[in-house]
């Protein structure tokens, strides 16, 4: 069949306007962009996310320098014009770091915009207090970012106080960001002030912080690994942290690896195995006053059986259900299998009761360390550590169920990819 001279100019206006829009004969337009980290080239990859597929296509120029070295964490701003990745360093005097990395060997973090198509142009470096930043989060407004150091300017973690919390203790520094530029500046510590009388330029933690996440009541969480505590916080006005009376959590864990919350509800995934759960607990709390925690009705739930080393969980945005990342298996006959494990939550009691699927837990690939909810709430992604990839699965909200996407579910992200971020497209 031959078209007419506007028939022709007519399809093709339909072809450029799709084009433009994101869209193909095959899927249904970019309904958000993914960002992933990679520390063995200190690289960030970035992707469209295919609304009608949930595939990946990679963004132009991607990957890019994340701008220092060890990226470990990053933050999308709301609207997504703006990212942060926190580069964290490195103790390791045999690894060569580059001349004008983005805070050098005690890490940095490196502020990238977000163009047409999800391009990232790198805009400043920002220096926390601290040294060795290894997380980050921002307030559900999306003016303050908090930057969680392993290391606070005053600690003293030489030798044997490494293992000292009055010692060798993290902080929290604060910044507040600007909305049109996205540039970051230092909020001081009203609380405390340093021995010469002046403000304090952070807010100190525990003993090898590794995670924060805010909960319900205004409180920020802080995960102290080194001593299997919670350090909380207050949030006020202009950033502010104070501390509640009770400064330290002692869990009921024995290597507690991740934080996550879901209103006030707040989960830890504790990867001590035990003869009853080889694949470890997870540890279910509610927040109480002054950013108290208080064990949830039934205490520890085992992880599922045949899981192991749980490192990471998330709750999808309607709080029905929690999802664990498990990076090995107690199967030896299948020694690289990594696994995401999923609970329902019960709405009135808070109790994580096995998702009711044959399928429960899902495979992912190898070693999954991070693991967000698209914008549309469709797929879920896990970015894998020891292969490198990006596992998508699709999301069925009434029953909570994920499955393997419908063109392939394994894309290749960046060498060692740890953390990933999905923002919607920048408005």
């Amino acid at each position: 069949m031959k078209l007419s001279r506007i028939g022709r100019v007519s399809l093709a206006l339909v072809v450029s306007v799709a084009m433009g829009l994101g869209m193909t004969a095959c899927g249904g337009g970019t309904v958000g962009f993914m960002w992933v980290l990679g520390t063995q080239y200190n690289q960030i990859a970035g992707f469209k996310i295919d609304d009608f597929t949930g595939n990946l296509t990679q963004v132009l120029h991607s990957p890019a320098s994340s701008g220092g070295v060890n990226p470990v964490s990053l933050v999308v701003t709301p609207g997504g014009r703006y990212v942060y990745v926190i580069n964290q360093g490195t103790t390791d005097s045999s690894v060569s770091v580059p001349s004008g990395a983005c805070g050098g060997a005690t890490g940095g973090i490196e502020q990238f915009s977000v163009g047409g198509g999800g391009v990232l142009t790198p805009q400043q470096c920002f220096v926390s207090q601290g040294s060795y930043p290894t997380w980050a989060s921002r307030d559900s407004s999306g003016n303050y970012l908090y930057v969680l150091d392993q290391q606070a300017p005053t600690a003293n973690c030489s030798g044997a106080n490494a293992t000292n919390p009055t010692l060798c203790y993290g902080d929290i520094t604060v910044f507040s960001i600007n909305a049109d530029t996205g540039r970051l500046t230092l909020v001081l510590n009203q609380q405390q002030k340093d021995s010469n009388g002046a403000q304090l330029t952070y807010f100190q933690v525990g003993l090898n912080p590794s995670m924060i996440a805010f909960a319900g009541g205004g409180c920020l969480m802080t995960l102290d690994r080194g001593d299997q505590t919670v350090f909380p916080y207050t949030v006020g006005t202009g950033g502010q942290l104070t501390r509640p009376t009770n400064s330290n959590i002692a869990l009921n864990s024995v290597n507690a690896t991740s934080i996550s919350v879901n209103g006030s509800s707040v989960y830890i995934t504790d990867a001590g195995a035990t003869a009853a759960s080889p694949g470890g607990y997870i540890l279910p709390y509610t927040v109480g006053t002054s950013c108290s925690l208080n064990t949830a009705n039934g205490g520890a739930v085992a992880n599922l059986p045949l899981t192991q080393n749980p490192t990471y969980s998330v709750t999808d945005t309607s709080g029905q259900y929690l999802y664990v990342l498990n990076q090995s298996t107690t199967n030896s006959n299948q020694p690289s299998y990594s696994s995401i494990s999923a609970f329902t939550i019960d709405k009135t009691t808070g109790k994580l009761v096995p998702l009711n699927d044959q399928n429960n837990p899902y495979e992912v690939g190898a070693g999954p360390v991070c693991m967000a909810e698209d914008p549309t709430g469709q797929y879920f992604y896990t970015s894998n550590a020891v292969d490198g990839t990006i596992t998508g699965k699709s999301f069925y909200k009434p029953y909570g169920t994920l499955s393997d996407l419908k063109r392939g579910s394994t894309f290749t992200a960046v060498g060692h990819a740890t953390c990933l971020a999905i923002s919607p497209n920048v408005d």
